[in-house]
């Protein structure tokens, strides 16, 4: 996130509280998934805190290549398969399942390639105008980096579209928006501003699964 480690990690606790509500208002295992999505934003949070520190401060400077990659495992590696998987738990329709799935092996891909591409490269991070730029410099999928760009669009913010529970098409809008936001105003700090503006969903996350039990849990959408 942009601005100091002090906003970091308030972020961190205010998402962290979040994802205890929404984990206490579960009524079903296959809700865990999505219910774990506020804490994963939670520990992207904390973990940009400790790397502010890091990059500020010499005596925590030997921690900024591992915050560094650990938050850029979770931005880059782990959203594109947990948002596909974690709506597809909770849906009923086999049909939009088998979408999911397809959505899913998508990210899966992705992700593997992005793990290859972390364990043969070089990655760093810098305070630029007060925000933390992210130097991530690797190929495009097969030389095509818009390629690249979309198989994570996809599962990260289409895969919310696809979805009949009540309340999903509000999350993929709001990634949507803050993707489009992001890439307009600060293109330079995606990365970290966009994560920042993406755990927004966080509280959505929560009024879906509060609403779920009282509307007979996959009533169409009409948001």
């Amino acid at each position: 996130m942009c601005f100091s480690a002090t906003v970091s990690f308030s972020a961190g606790i205010v998402l962290g509280i979040t994802g205890v509500v929404a984990i206490k208002k579960m009524e079903s295992p296959k809700q865990l998934a999505f219910a774990i999505i506020p804490f994963l934003f939670a520990f992207q949070q904390f973990i940009e805190g400790v790397l502010w520190l890091a990059l500020m401060h010499d005596e925590f400077s030997y921690l900024a290549s591992f915050a560094t990659y650990v938050f850029l495992f979770v931005a880059q590696i782990i959203w594109p398969v947990w948002v596909p998987f974690s709506i597809m738990c909770l849906e009923n329709s086999s049909g939009r399942k088998k979408v999911c799935f397809v959505i899913l092996a998508i990210g899966i891909m992705l992700s593997s390639y992005l793990t290859y591409c972390y364990l043969t490269n070089h990655v760093s991070a810098e305070i630029s105008n007060h925000h933390i730029k992210y130097n991530v410099a690797f190929p495009g999928l097969f030389g095509l980096t818009w390629l690249t760009r979309l198989f994570y669009f996809i599962p990260t913010v289409i895969s919310p579209f696809i979805s009949r529970v009540r309340g999903m098409r509000l999350v993929g809008t709001t990634l949507m928006l803050s993707c489009l936001i992001t890439w307009l105003i600060a293109a330079n700090y995606f990365i970290s501003i966009w994560c920042f503006f993406a755990a927004i969903i966080s509280i959505i996350v929560a009024m879906i699964l509060a609403r779920l039990p009282r509307s007979l849990k996959y009533s169409i959408q009409t948001v």
